[in-house]
């Protein structure tokens, strides 16, 4: 055995050492660890649709980048019911959330512009930052006026750009709620472009799943980004906004411009979701009630607060134990995953509770048996 892979081995040996070694694992037990909120993932009429566009010889592969000859009549079907459904002038088909971050942070704002964004924003909106020519700076969570505050004190030292505001809707870690109307006068008043990130909010909130800022779907200032591969149970992800915005992220987001286009069945997949969804308020209905029995059986009996949405964590501090106690709610045939920085701040290590359509309410609260078992077997 050479030396030449011993720095890597060094890397991976330093993050077991920490409880922060990460493998992949196959899927087993009871869903509590995907987005598939709805259960649409195995949708018979998504599975249909997609059926039927095989027989009438919609390819599997695009064949190239949207720009050359991977644009399908498929994709442009999806851009238009996209935008006719939330309400948006026009929309934007990409291959992944994480892409479509990439391309709007790294591509839109100008070299004398500001982004401010939500200190727990996703990983994909740091790392568009990191490309963007815009300075960027992250504000107090959920506290519109510490994003106020950033934009004055640029301005007070110069800032003549556009400051853009980016936050998510409903936050996927800590599964809270963003003061949408609240960004949004701030938006306002500063002449800003204001980003909702609606990723794990589409589909499950909002008025015909919608999402939480379906209210402001249309005005100018604002671009949603809708992921599909979530409450959607698909793959990819919609930006909606006006078409001077999806015109030049066309021209400006590299993600896209540089990407092979999503497959057209994939595309034929989302548009059926779409229309699922627009029609699923008995399924959002009994996604309420789980996370209503959730509270009563998980929640309550461990004096945490009640979740304020599908996704509850159980924030339990240390890495080590948080890894443990997954551990042992795997082994009773519960998926529940740990959730380790850096994806979550340090310290906050948590189990990530995902409440689902896969599972009923007989699940959730055996669940809630297994965790104050697992819990009482690792003590603080």
């Amino acid at each position: 055995m050479t030396a030449t892979l011993d720095p890597f081995r060094a890397q991976l040996d330093m993050l077991a050492s920490r409880a922060r070694l990460r493998r992949l694992m196959p899927r087993a037990g009871h869903d509590f660890a995907s987005n598939d909120y709805l259960g649409l993932a195995g949708d018979p009429a998504i599975a249909a649709a997609v059926c039927d566009a095989i027989a009438r010889g919609v390819p599997v592969g695009s064949g190239g980048s949207r720009l050359l000859r991977g644009n399908a009549p498929e994709h442009e079907a999806l851009e238009a019911q996209a935008a006719a459904l939330f309400g948006s002038e026009a929309a934007l088909y990409l291959s992944t959330g994480f892409a479509a971050n990439m391309a709007l942070l790294a591509g839109l704002p100008g070299p004398e512009d500001l982004i401010v964004a939500d200190a727990l924003i996703h990983a994909s909106a740091h790392d568009g930052m990191k490309l963007s020519r815009a300075k960027s700076v992250l504000a107090a969570h959920n506290d519109p006026q510490a994003f106020a505050d950033v934009i004055a004190a640029w301005r007070r030292g110069g800032g003549t750009g556009r400051p853009w505001i980016i936050a998510e809707t409903l936050y996927s870690m800590d599964g809270d709620v963003a003061p949408v109307d609240a960004l949004a006068a701030i938006a306002a008043q500063h002449d800003a472009m204001l980003i909702l990130d609606e990723a794990h909010a589409t589909a499950v909130h909002g008025p015909g799943g919608r999402g939480l800022g379906a209210h402001l779907e249309g005005a100018e200032n604002l671009i949603a980004l809708h992921t599909c591969g979530k409450g959607l149970g698909a793959e990819g992800a919609l930006v909606t906004a006006a078409r001077p915005v999806i015109d030049l992220l066309v021209n400006r987001g590299r993600s896209f411009v540089f990407s092979t286009a999503p497959s057209p069945l994939m595309a034929v997949a989302v548009t059926a979701a779409l229309a699922r969804m627009a029609d699923a308020d008995d399924l959002r209905g009994r996604l309420n009630g789980l996370i209503d029995h959730a509270a009563q059986h998980i929640c309550a009996p461990l004096d945490l607060p009640a979740p304020a949405s599908q996704i509850l964590p159980v924030i339990l501090g240390d890495d080590a134990r948080t890894m443990r106690v997954a551990a042992a709610l795997q082994a009773a045939g519960f998926d529940v995953r740990g959730i380790r920085p850096p994806t979550v701040p340090r310290g906050t290590a948590r189990l990530r509770v995902s409440l689902t359509l896969n599972v009923d309410e007989g699940v959730v609260a055996a669940l809630g048996e297994a965790l104050q078992a697992a819990l009482a077997m690792e003590p603080a």
